[in-house]
């Protein structure tokens, strides 16, 4: 093997890891990935935690060939749905959430070292790992990254640092922007990259290595570079086996690699000498208590690290598709302080220890910490002492998103919960199944086999048919897919998947729309590209086969993207909707009933109610109030004079007069919030419950016993309610605890405001007097 730069530390990792945790920070191209796991398996089986599942299979892969064998012997691995190792297996790397699945049954104990690699990644289950092996103390921890603030780490495990030189070439680094502030932009991206990618190839003979925010923006990229005579390869999490082995092959051949930020570290791709950097990544980020995918730029950190790659083997080159001085964020937030935290508590509370007995590295957020308990126990997915219950563990044990494992349990019979499976599967796919096609024989064929407009109903029928021709789904992902629906439905003992499209759409939407609400949306009255809920608001999806005619849906997947004022603001983008009723929505109790105006028409209180959600009416219907709706409506009647008359204006005077009474000091009370809240109370203790109680009242069974009658009349010389100068009439207000009295215009010919000697003698107070908005002292 060649000697690489973390060589010279074997002696001192080896007596670390003796007697116990250890940190190891490390520059690209030191060996950290490769050696330690080798070192650490030489005492005792050694589970390698990688947060990629490329990196999971390249890494065995390589190590395995290096011993001289193939995956699964000396050395194995474990991702979703593909796993490699034997019991003896000694060297195994895993993704954390198999990782986090193996602790919670207890299939942990076996490895004496675990490695924790790439850890700057700070991803919540690596995060969470790490609180939970340190928590059990039953292993021994290696902590490894190359862009780590170790010290704190070290602190955080009482472990030695161990620092390791990596091997790495100078990089020249340039900036390619209109303004030296500009930040990393989505705008034209596929043409820019192209025009940097053909610049690149006149300067270097090597491997160029472009990175891309994701698979999307690597497909418009491969198609802005289809002329150039060099294989254009793509390197992302869900290309193929045979697409990530050629890209991290050499051939000899001059190439282009098109990569997300999986390429930033782990993955050595030989002979890279030239990186273009867009700058870009997805990146998760709470909106509204949610976590959301959106489009942002990078880190300082991740910069530096993505230049690095085109120093390992010989000096290189970096373009930067933004300004030099652009205000990038040092380094990027872990994610427990920008996620939700749902599935994390679940995770801890399925291991067997609340979370609230864990230390993390970073605090989690009190607010998303208590946002995550309060819903997994609405769910009944933990218990009051932060414990998982059964449902939370059979949550848990779904390989999907605790949200739509919650779905699924909520539906209510096997064909509805099937095809909620099956839904779930096809969205926690990555890449999409299908996307909306842009051809118009394709549309045609697409509105033959499946009529109804519907993303979910597509993507359930995609799944389980072969789409007809000239129709595709990405096969890859249709596979994932597939495997994944059917695995679910063997744990939870239901039927295979049916060759036959989604059957009673209704009923799947119905029990969705039950389980939870906040899915669906409507679209906003004058602006119809939006749509919201009564917290949130969400754009269709171009591809989205929702009909311009529909007004309501359920939102069941989406992501976020840079809106026109750049990476400060953000849109979500819906991309899979159900239409539903409007009327569905009323039907579910979604939004605020409001009572309009009341009047009285054949001797009866009448009103219109109306039932507001997302800023729009959802339902009007004409109704006789009865109880306390009823009695709402009389006390509106009766204040505005329309009934009982004059009973309604004395009332507002003396519980206006009885508040100042009491406020300034003459009697101690219960003041009334307001007349109406007075009156309807009255009301009620009268026992007006149905139309027609209110002809039983007199204006004398409302009146307001406040102020001793005997005192009265003097309190009203002392503060009237209006005052009549002859040519100027005003209405008077008083705020005791300020001593301040305010005279507001009511009619009158005169233009100058009233002077003080006009007025009553209002010892100690300060007047002002108002006019529409003209405030003047009076003095």
């Amino acid at each position: 093997m060649h000697p690489l730069p973390i060589d010279d530390h074997y002696q001192q990792f080896q007596n670390a890891l003796e007697n116990g945790h250890v940190v190891v920070t490390a520059d690209t191209g030191s060996g950290k990935s490769t050696r330690l796991p080798v070192w650490a398996s030489e005492g005792s089986p050694t589970l390698v935690i990688e947060p990629r599942r490329v990196a999971c299979t390249a890494l065995a892969g390589y190590l395995a060939q290096q011993h001289g064998t193939e995956p699964g012997d000396q050395v194995g691995y474990a991702i979703r749905f593909d796993a490699r190792y034997r019991a003896a297996t000694r060297l195994i790397f895993a993704t954390p959430g198999m990782a986090l699945r193996w602790l919670g049954q207890g299939d942990l104990e076996r490895f004496g070292t675990i490695i924790l690699d790439e850890f700057h990644e700070r991803r919540w289950d690596t995060d969470l790992l790490l609180a939970l092996l340190r928590h059990s103390g039953h292993h021994r921890l290696v902590v490894t990254s190359a862009t780590l603030a170790a010290e704190d780490l070290g602190e955080y495990l009482a472990a030695p640092l161990i620092q390791a030189e990596g091997r790495r070439y100078p990089v020249s680094v340039r900036h390619q922007a209109r303004e030296s502030h500009d930040m990393p932009d989505s705008r034209k991206l596929a043409e820019r990259v192209a025009a940097a990618v053909r610049q690149t190839l006149k300067e270097t003979e090597g491997q160029i290595l472009v990175f891309l925010p994701g698979r999307g923006e690597i497909n418009d990229a491969a198609s802005a570079l289809r002329d150039l005579a060099m294989p254009v390869q793509p390197l992302h999490a869900s290309a193929s086996n045979e697409q990530q082995r050629a890209a991290l092959a050499d051939d000899g051949r001059q190439r282009v690699i098109l990569a997300t930020n999986v390429a930033e570290t782990s993955l050595t791709i030989p002979g890279v000498t030239a990186v273009i950097d867009s700058g870009l990544e997805r990146r998760t980020h709470q909106r509204n208590g949610r976590t959301v995918l959106t489009l942002a730029p990078i880190s300082s950190a991740a910069a530096d690290q993505r230049s690095g790659r085109a120093g390992r083997t010989a000096p290189g080159t970096a373009l930067r598709l933004w300004g030099e001085h652009a205000p990038l964020e040092e380094r990027t937030a872990p994610e427990v302080q920008r996620e939700e935290l749902t599935e994390l508590v679940l995770a801890a509370a399925c291991s067997g220890v609340p979370v609230h007995e864990l230390s993390f590295p970073d605090p989690l957020p009190g607010k998303s910490l208590n946002s995550a308990l309060e819903q997994l126990q609405r769910m009944g997915a933990i218990d009051d002492e932060g414990l998982a219950t059964t449902h939370g563990q059979r949550l848990f044990a779904l390989p999907i998103d605790s949200f739509f494992a919650h779905l699924i349990s909520s539906m209510p019979d096997a064909s509805t919960r099937g095809a909620m499976v099956d839904l779930t599967a096809a969205l926690s796919t990555r890449p999409r199944l299908f996307r909306f096609p842009d051809k118009e024989d394709q549309r045609r064929a697409l509105g033959d086999w499946l009529p109804e407009p519907c993303d979910a109903a597509t993507l359930i029928s995609m799944l389980r048919q072969q789409p007809p021709a000239p129709l595709a789904t990405h096969q890859n992902a249709r596979r994932e897919a597939r495997t994944l629906a059917s695995r679910i439905r063997e744990t939870l003992e239901l039927p295979g998947i049916p060759d036959e499209p989604l059957g009673d759409r209704n009923a799947l939407m119905n029990a969705i729309l039950k389980a939870a609400p906040e899915l669906a949306f409507i679209r906003r009255e004058k602006r119809r590209q939006a749509m919201g809920n009564d917290q949130r608001e969400v754009i269709p999806d171009e591809a989205s086969r929702f009909p311009e005619d529909s007004e309501a849906a359920l939102v069941l997947d989406e992501h976020s993207t840079p809106g026109k004022r750049g990476h400060r603001q953000t849109i979500t983008i819906a991309t899979c909707l159900a239409p539903i009723p409007v009327e569905w929505l009323s039907r579910a109790g979604l939004g605020e009933v409001r009572m309009g105006p009341v009047s009285i028409e054949e001797g009866e209180p009448r009103t219109t109610q109306e039932r507001h959600y997302a800023g729009r009416v959802i339902e009007r219907r004409e109704t006789t109030p009865s109880g306390a709706p009823l009695r709402r409506a009389l006390a509106d009647l009766i204040l505005r004079g329309e009934l009982l008359h004059p009973s309604g204006e004395q009332l507002e005077t003396d519980v206006a007069q009885w508040s100042l009474y009491v406020g300034l000091g003459h009697a101690d009370g219960e003041v009334p919030e307001s007349a109406a809240a007075w009156l309807e109370a009255e009301l009620e203790r009268l026992g007006v419950e149905e139309p027609g109680d209110e002809g039983l009242l007199e204006p004398d069974d409302l009146r307001f016993d406040g102020i001793p009658e005997w005192e009265r009349e003097r309190f009203d010389r002392q503060y009237p309610r209006r005052v009549s100068l002859g040519d100027l009439v005003m209405d008077v207000s008083y705020q005791p605890t300020l001593k301040r009295i305010t005279l507001d215009y009511r009619h009158g010919t005169r233009k100058a405001e009233p002077k003080r000697w006009e007025l009553p003698a209002w010892q100690g107070w300060k007047v002002r007097y108002r006019r529409a908005s003209r405030v003047v002292d009076v003095r």
